[in-house]
């Protein structure tokens, strides 16, 4: 058997790079052996990925497209989204997965995110890296943006609404442009079918190939670690890194641990409350869509409520240009302004271990801000609200834009030689 095994890999070998590839990815990829809790968000976030494309494929097995009204006056849509609930065999349980690894996806991605942000991941000769991790994170708003659309509960319809309009504040290209995004004068069926297509086919092919090539250029310059170190300037004799370990078997092992307790906490949320309190399933979407009712307040999901709340903090028109155009530059900026952190910051050192108390202080700053943001963008706006609100967004952006000024000015400590755990 034995023999048989060798000679079918030989045979595999010649003909595809498939030991090449283990050795490169795995088995012969040198890790940083000081890898700590915030690196497991990245193997999860594969992880997610992988499960929201299985689950997706089970739906859309019973899913219809339709915004037309079936028999009993439902929607085909939301009535589709019910019969996979209650009639199709351990459907629930698919859809629950699927809405449960929606949010669980941005939480992932966001505390990845901010793994990079505390230890400097973004900084020479990781650009590239971080650039394909921020598409990304744009394809993955598109993809989620595009599937709330379908339940085509009363949230659905009119978030989409509302989001699609604003598009319409772009001058000159706007009412063509969120013409185009609708296929129709309004939020209809050719908005479903369009959304639906952009969900199941596009956006998922552009995010599989942004990974591919995020994790290809992870391993062309290697793994940061904690301490911002070089791992590649200290080699054996045999090449090997001093500080590196082979990332298999070391590290999939130790990120099995992190698997077991992230589906122990999902099947939690799963199983006893997948709305989660109206955060991963907003009650108004159990409501079939009513183009004749809208909601008291509508608000996006609250991986998109940050964003939601700069576009809001935004009241005033300037150089006679309505507020609501500067509303989606304000949002757009806030996502788009990541991209450029690895210019940004001007720092000696990448890690914030050896970073001084003026880039910590605006770390801090910055995440209150963007919590506070986020926690506003689920409630009703008022006077007092918006005006926190854009303190916030002043904030948020004082951050990056001051960066280049703040992080030389920082004191801060060496950077060791080699990894110091």
């Amino acid at each position: 058997m034995s023999a048989m095994m060798t000679n079918l890999l030989e045979w595999v070998d010649a003909r595809f790079p498939l030991t090449s590839n283990w050795k490169a990815h795995l088995s012969e990829y040198y890790a940083p052996k000081n890898f700590n809790f915030w690196y497991f968000f990245g193997s999860l976030s594969l992880l997610v990925l992988v499960l929201q494309i299985v689950t997706g494929i089970f739906l859309t097995m019973h899913y219809k497209p339709d915004a037309s009204l079936n028999v009993s006056g439902v929607p085909v849509a939301f009535a589709s989204v019910e019969y996979i609930m209650r009639d199709v065999p351990w459907g629930w349980l698919i859809r629950y997965m699927h809405s449960t690894g929606a949010s669980a996806f941005f939480l992932v991605v966001y505390m990845h995110m901010f793994r990079g942000l505390l230890y400097g991941s973004y900084r020479k000769p990781r650009e590239l890296i971080w650039l394909f991790g921020m598409f990304i994170f744009l394809a993955l708003m598109g993809e989620a943006f595009f599937g709330y659309l379908l339940p085509w509960g009363q949230m659905s319809y009119w978030g989409a609404q509302v989001i699609v309009n604003l598009f319409s504040a772009i001058p000159f290209i706007g009412p063509d442009l969120s013409l185009w995004l609708r296929g129709d004068f309004v939020v209809g069926d050719a908005t479903l079918n369009r959304f639906f297509a952009f969900h199941v086919i596009a956006v998922p092919l552009v995010l599989l190939g942004l990974v591919a090539a995020h994790i290809l250029a992870l391993h062309e310059v290697g793994s940061n670690n904690p301490d911002g170190v070089e791992i590649k300037k200290k080699k054996d004799a045999r090449g090997i890194p001093l500080d590196g370990i082979p990332f298999h078997p070391y590290y999939t092992v130790k990120d099995i641990v992190a698997v077991v307790v992230f589906l122990m906490v999902f099947s939690v949320i799963m199983f006893f409350i997948p709305e989660f309190g109206g955060y991963f399933l907003e009650y108004n979407n159990f409501i079939p869509a009513n183009p004749l009712v809208t909601p008291p307040h509508i608000a996006p999901v609250w991986y998109f409520t940050p964003y939601y709340s700069m576009l809001r903090a935004v009241t005033v028109n300037f150089f006679w240009i309505d507020a609501k155009f500067w509303g989606v530059v304000a949002m757009g900026g806030g996502v788009l302004i990541l991209l450029f952190l690895p210019w940004l910051d001007r720092s000696p050192v990448k890690s914030i271990r050896y970073k001084g108390p003026i880039f910590k202080t605006a770390l801090g700053i910055f995440l209150v801000s963007f919590f506070t943001l986020g926690y506003l963008g689920m409630l009703v706006p008022t006077p007092g609200r918006t005006l926190v609100a854009q303190i916030c967004t002043v904030l948020y952006f004082g951050f990056f834009l001051l960066m280049p000024i703040y992080s030389q000015l920082d004191k801060c400590k060496p950077e060791p030689e080699r990894v110091t755990e």
